[in-house]
């Protein structure tokens, strides 16, 4: 009876194991859109770091798809062979536990994993908020050669608000996303102070948002 306990306890956890094993690996399944792409290569980069022989993975895309399994969790790019690139968006992906869904064309995207989903929200709101910018700005511009100033100060009152607005939004993914790749990753692209080397060589901290030295 105990032998017989023993071994079924073993093989309970021999299954858990497997399944542990199984749900710590990352899988980036890819399609590509467009049949020129057919066996064309497709690249895997560190975003960060040397990008080498050792560190770049490279598969060549099949019936439109492509899969790599990154051993490193990182932040990486997926960049077509660069004679192949004009108009197709580079991707950068976050390398965690899971299955993640990947589509590149003109407009990259990832799905499927916690960090991946949020990258790609974040993506979109940096994409809305690009077009919205350069709008205000060229109105403020228009606005300038019709010696409008009202209009025009309004423009880059507006073009202010909106950076403003997009710089909060991000850093409230950084805090929501704390300890990750992500939150350290947005933490790094907005951050609130910066450090400015003075005259004198000392170093003081600074308020990113109004270059003044917090107090």
């Amino acid at each position: 009876m105990n032998r017989i306990l023993f071994f079924s306890l073993a093989a309970l956890a021999a299954v858990v194991f497997m399944g542990c094993r199984k749900t710590s690996v990352c899988h980036i399944h890819g399609t590509v859109v467009g049949e020129q792409y057919e066996g064309k290569r497709i690249f895997l980069v560190p975003f960060t770091g040397p990008a080498t022989a050792e560190t770049v993975d490279s598969i060549e895309i099949k019936e439109g798809k492509f899969e790599f399994t990154p051993d490193s969790m990182q932040m990486y790019k997926i960049l077509l062979d660069y004679h192949y690139r004009l108009g197709i968006q580079p991707l950068i992906v976050i390398a965690e536990p899971g299955e993640i869904q990947v589509t590149i064309d003109s407009i990259s995207s990832a799905g499927g994993t916690p960090q991946n989903d949020s990258l790609q929200a974040w993506k979109e709101l940096t994409e809305k908020y690009h077009r919205e910018y350069a709008a205000m700005n060229r109105l403020a511009a228009a606005k300038k050669q019709q010696n409008d100033t009202v209009q025009e100060t309004r423009a880059k009152e507006q073009a202010h608000v909106l950076h403003v607005a997009y710089k909060n939004r991000s850093r409230q993914m950084a805090a929501n996303m704390e300890g990750t790749v992500l939150g350290n990753f947005l933490k790094g692209m907005f951050p609130k102070t910066y450090k400015r080397k003075m005259p004198d060589g000392t170093e003081v901290t600074m308020d990113a948002d109004t270059n003044e030295p917090v107090k």
